[in-house]
């Protein structure tokens, strides 16, 4: 039971063997001494709580916080000890806060779990009994046989066991594990692969021995053992039979597999990262200012211990009677009733803690986050998506953001090719409506009629038709395409599968203007070459790989001539090209890759029967070679690839997603690297960098590619940190694979990321999911310790957007496994912009301004309680009644800040958004670090020393304050109550700090005029009521008529005035000044705002162009004072729709109300 407790929480883990043994259909062996294998469920879990362990988890992350930790201190002495306080005050507050957010943490939580839900609950059909039974996903178990269906998911890891085919292959698209498009091929073995029918696969007696689960997506090692009538048959099992948990089966009607891994253990699963609790650097810096002001609370404390004890060891301490100690205080231990007096001090000034910080703070990202999703800027209207918050708890790290990691397949790019240009036989053409027309031609035949294809472009077209690895379904290959030059392209029936979105592109371009694919197997090839049907002979395929960075064809024409078609990069086609139009050709490319098309050369050679004999002979010789089989390939391919003849060359545009050029570039201004971590190929992620501006032009491309060994990816970084230092003036751009990674991170990582951090971009091709979180981790922990973000769209990205600080998912066409495990879901990249210049921006002045606010005004709260100390002889006694205690952080003065950090926009969201470089402003954490907190620590402790000495003063030297006639003493002192003093004091307090909030707000809505001006007011009618009145459920009533008798004498009004504006004049004449004299970038962009009708008018610290410091000084203090026009004003009520930072156009005419257009 305590072990099934302990693997529930998640502590213990089931122990595994090294091997897994798997009865297909669950047969197991019929003797009594097997023990069946536990095998996980097959649910997916992406959620970080259960029932089990909401409670514990959820309550030590919580007391993780410094405050919540200390209050929990402080409510445990309060019980223990005499202390001037109830534990309540301590006690009741630290319930509201920890249940506040443990039900919004666990609302978001339940989230994930219904989105978990909706996966595992999905139909899927397994072989039960003799038949296909339908279940659910999450009731798949390990050794059942599943059957898919074309176009479907698989839901588990399964070992392919027979296809509709009669070899046993099928066609699996895996973009959304590894980013990758192309088809791959998986084939059964041969004995199940015959079996295609429900009733033979029930009756199949089989087991499979394989490894226990890894992450490597392209690893497994097992075999299968088939018992046939008395004879057993073991065949191995390779990478080849096992089909992925996320991929997605294509260009076959269905399949059956049997479950090998499910749940948490598929491969999928396991290139996740464990979901952690992610904590944003806003909240880190709030811990360690809890931390220094917990320093300062202590020194309070002890200081007041020490000067009580000080002054009762003067022999005038017992004058007084009410001043003399007990006998039970005169025989007790003094240690104890140091500790004692000190924990009651502790108790006592406990309030400068804030802990309603952390509620208002909870309660601002939670109601903040709603504006992202209401936000109609990031709506996209063709897929009607908008945008997601998953986790509220970073939006103010949208704002400190430093490095974007991305994916580039369905992030980047739409995932879809399109023909754009070629050359043939040295002349540029495009297409247009279907056909093919030379650059410059302006006439164009009229739509329906058949183009004449001149024997070049026909030749050229076949090679484009014949050089692929392109599949057709065959059973809708027949008849189709009578009429491909159609004007709306491809007949509807034909269906193309490629290795290469770009083969795909070129072979459907080549379909359109005359020459179509119109059938594909092992052996041959069958083209319609303008409606004429030719048959082809598939003899030899030279596969493509990086080294040689082409592929190619041998095939047999219905003439029986022998050709080779070669296809690849213009690099290798054009030096071995003797023949053709090679210069001209050469020059086309290099317009084509300007314009950032994808470019491939296409050329072939005619072999004489002779020449094909020794072709012939050398392939045969290198493929049954047993000894550097690869090797000698390649020297074979490098013969026969040689005195080409150029045809042309093609341009392919892999298209964008819209504006991603423009986001790319807005994310260098402000100051953020781009690192393009992808899957792809090394070729196609550099193509694709180029063409959305990741990599300039004029960039200098240094690789690190191909790397086998330390030594060699050593000397290779050397040499690279070298040429960077030698050429520092041009910027770099690093392409490194995932192989040559690993070695860089085994023993040279700090020499890469020397070399990665002096490179303007990088892009990491070929890489595993795993490896994808391991380079955001190892920027993370380096030692600038950068703020990460990552974004992407499979579930090939969900490590990376989880060891991201902020992990965003996009809503493309790979599933939603990367949406579901976001902290933000987006549906386009070019969004991203506004989500970190504008959401991010403002969340974070806004946090920042919320924090520190909160400590000023917690210092100005609790100070005056310890300089009150120095007065009543250290006695513990309160300045303040209880319930003002209570209800200062909770009514009277938690509302303005509140409302700022929902509404306040101190740069208009459109200026924002189109000037990056304000981004920069707030980096590094600028505006919560130690200067701008220690400017407000030291205005929090001038403001209270002027509360309460300033009170004083007052009170201390005019009689007539009161107005009510008091005693007075014979030195002229008036005898007022302490309770009528800490009243003063408090209202100066609450003023001021009230009016402070309002001179940090730019963006005024009605509803900050509501809470600003209403909190104000809601404490004025709640001292009234509280002190004026009886009320028998209360046993003291120490503030009766206090309130009602202050407010009756004008002096006590002045002395209110005198005191706000004494603290505030210092604060508007600094920000005046600073504005004119040293303005910062963001002070000069409110100025434009003012100058281009973008104008911030409702703003305390805000000023027309042309206003002199003076007149903009005056203009402030009349609004203080509340003498302001409503006529160069505009008190505008904005509603709720307008404040999801939409656009405002604002006009003002001279001497005229303000008014807003939408």
């Amino acid at each position: 039971m305590w072990r099934w407790i302990r693997q529930q929480l998640g502590f213990d883990p089931p122990h595994q063997s090294d091997n897994r043994t798997i009865y297909i259909a669950n047969r197991f062996p019929q003797h009594g001494h097997y023990v069946p294998q536990k095998f996980a469920e097959n649910r997916i879990i992406s959620s970080k709580y259960t029932v089990w362990n909401f409670v514990p988890k959820n309550l030590f992350e919580q007391f993780r916080r410094v405050a919540n930790f200390y209050f929990l201190i402080i409510f445990l002495v309060q019980l223990m000890i005499d202390t001037p306080t109830s534990p309540v005050t301590s006690g009741l507050p630290l319930f509201f806060v920890i249940t506040v957010t443990a039900i919004k943490q666990g609302y978001e939580d339940w989230l994930r779990h219904k989105a978990d839900n909706e996966v595992n609950g999905a139909p899927v059909y397994v072989v039960r009994s003799g038949g296909l039974v339908k279940t659910r996903s999450k009731n798949i178990r390990v050794g059942d046989i599943v059957r898919v269906a074309k176009d479907e998911t698989f839901p588990v890891d399964l070992v392919l066991l027979s296809s509709d085919r009669a070899d046993g292959s099928c066609y699996v698209t895996t973009a959304s594990l590894d980013g990758e498009t192309n088809l791959k091929t998986h084939v059964a073995v041969p004995e199940t692969a015959v079996l295609q029918s429900v009733a033979n696969l029930d009756k199949l007696v089989a087991v499979i021995e394989c490894q226990q689960p890894e992450a490597d997506l392209y690893r497994f090692v097992g075999r299968i053992t088939i018992s046939q009538q008395i004879e057993e048959i073991v065949r191995p099992l390779g990478p080849e039979s096992l089909l992925l948990r996320g991929a997605r089966l294509k260009n076959t009607k269905e399949i059956f597999g049997v479950a090998v891994y499910t749940g948490m253990e598929t491969k999928m699963a396991l290139n996740y990262k464990s979901k952690s609790q992610k904590r944003s650097a806003v909240e880190k810096s709030m811990n360690s200012f809890l931390i220094i002001y917990l320093i300062i609370l202590l020194v309070e404390a002890i200081v007041s211990t020490i000067l009580k004890y000080a002054w009762q060891s003067e022999e005038k301490w017992n004058e007084p009677w009410y001043n003399q100690l007990t006998d039970h205080e005169r025989n007790s231990s003094k240690i104890l009733s140091f500790i004692s007096d000190f924990l009651a001090f502790l108790v006592l000034y406990n309030f400068i803690i804030p802990i309603s910080l952390y509620v208002t703070v909870e309660m601002q990202k939670f109601l903040g986050s709603f504006f992202i999703n209401w936000d109609l800027d990031l709506y996209h209207e063709e897929t009607n998506e908008k945008a997601q918050v998953n986790t509220s708890d970073l939006n103010e790290e949208l704002g400190q953001v430093e490095y974007v990691f991305t994916d580039k397949t369905g992030t980047l790019t739409e995932n879809v090719m399109q023909f754009r240009e070629c050359s043939i036989n040295g002349i540029k053409y495009q297409e247009i409506n279907g056909k093919l027309v030379p650059e410059g031609l302006i006439e164009d035949v009229p739509d329906g009629l058949r183009p004449n294809l001149t024997q070049e472009e026909e030749l050229f077209l076949k090679a484009v038709c014949l050089c692929h690895t392109v599949q057709i379904i065959n059973d809708q290959a027949d008849g189709i395409c009578d009429s491909p030059w159609r004007s709306n392209g491809i007949s509807s029936q034909l269906e193309y599968y490629a290795s290469s979105p770009d083969e795909k592109a070129l072979v459907e371009a080549a379909c359109r203007v005359g020459v179509v694919l119109t059938g594909a197997s092992a052996d041959s090839m069958e083209l319609k070459s303008c409606g004429k049907p030719e048959r082809y002979k598939l003899l030899h395929v030279l596969e493509f790989d990086a080294d040689r960075r082409r592929m190619s064809v041998i095939v047999e024409s219905p003439s029986g001539g022998k050709f080779l078609f070669t296809k690849g990069a213009e690099s290798v086609v054009i030096p071995r090209s003797s023949d053709g139009e090679i210069e001209k050709t050469r020059i086309h490319v290099d317009e084509f890759a300007l314009k950032g098309l994808r470019t491939l050369c296409v050329a072939y050679r005619k072999f004489t029967p002779k020449e094909y004999q020794e072709v012939e002979k050398r392939l045969f010789e290198a493929k049954t070679a047993l000894q550097q089989r690869e090797e000698r390939l390649a020297e074979v391919y490098d013969f026969i690839e040689k005195d080409l003849e150029i045809l042309g060359a093609t341009g392919v545009e892999d298209k964008l997603q819209d504006k991603v050029q423009e986001t790319i570039e807005a994310l260098r201004l402000a100051g953020i690297k781009v690192w393009v971590l992808t899957g792809d190929k090394h070729e196609t992620a550099v193509s694709v960098s180029l063409s959305c501006g990741h990599f300039h032009r004029t960039m200098n491309i240094l690789e690190l590619v191909q790397h086998k060994s330390d030594s060699t990816c050593a000397e290779q970084l050397t040499q690279l940190a070298r040429r960077i230092k030698e050429d520092h003036v041009i910027q770099h751009g690093l392409v490194v694979d995932g192989t040559s990674l690993s070695l860089a991170l085994r023993q040279h990582e700090k020499l890469f990321m020397e070399v990665c951090r002096n490179c303007s971009a990088v892009l990491c091709c070929r890489m595993a999911p795993l490896q994808k979180a391991k380079v955001v981790r190892l920027l993370k922990t380096s030692p600038e310790k950068p703020i990460t973000l990552a974004i992407g769209d499979g579930a090939n990205d969900v490590s990376m957007i989880q060891e991201a600080h902020v992990g965003i998912g996009i809503m493309g066409k790979e599933g939603r496994q990367a949406v579901r495990n976001s902290d933000y879901a987006i549906a386009r990249f070019k969004y991203l912009s506004k989500l970190l210049f504008v959401h991010g921006h403002l969340y974070y002045v806004r946090i920042a301004t919320l924090v520190q606010y909160f400590f000023y005004k917690n210092v100005c709260f609790i100070t005056p309680q310890f300089l009150y100390q120095f007065f009543c002889l250290f006695s513990q006694q309160t300045l303040y009644d209880s319930v003002y205690l209570t209800l200062y952080n909770i009514c009277f003065t938690s509302l303005p800040v509140l409302m700022y950090s929902l509404f306040e926009q101190h740069v208009h969201p459109h200026v924002l958004h189109s000037k990056p470089t304000l981004y920069r402003d707030i980096s590094k954490n600028a505006h919560l670090g130690f200067k701008p907190f220690l400017y407000w620590t030291l205005l929090g402790f001038v403001h209270a020393f002027i509360f309460f000495f300033g009170s004083y003063l007052m009170m201390g030297e005019d009689t007539s304050l009161l107005g009510n006639g008091q005693i007075l003493k014979p030195n002229r002192q008036m005898m007022f109550g302490n309770w009528t003093f800490g009243t003063l004091v408090f209202t100066v307090m609450v003023i001021t700090v009230t009016m402070k909030m309002a001179l940090e707000t730019h963006f005024w809505t009605w509803i900050n005029h509501f809470v600003t001006w209403g909190s104000i007011a809601f404490y004025f009618v709640f001292s009234l009521f509280y002190g004026g009145i009886i009320w028998p459920f209360l046993h003291t009533q120490d503030m009766y008529f206090v309130f009602v008798q202050l407010l009756s004498s004008g002096s006590a009004w002045f002395a209110i005035i005198i005191i706000v504006i004494t603290c505030l004049f210092p604060d508007v004449a600094k920000k005046v000044l600073y504005r004119h004299l040293q303005p910062t970038s963001t002070e000069k962009a409110q100025l434009a705002e003012t100058g281009t009708g973008i104008n911030c008018l409702d703003s305390v610290c805000c000023f027309s162009n042309g206003e002199t410091a003076c007149a903009s000084l005056r203009r402030m203090l009349e609004r203080i004072m509340g003498r302001c026009s409503p006529a160069r004003v505009n008190r505008c009520g904005i509603s709720l729709n307008c404040l999801c930072c939409r656009r405002f156009s604002y006009k003002l005419e001279h001497d005229e109300p303000a008014v807003i257009d939408v």
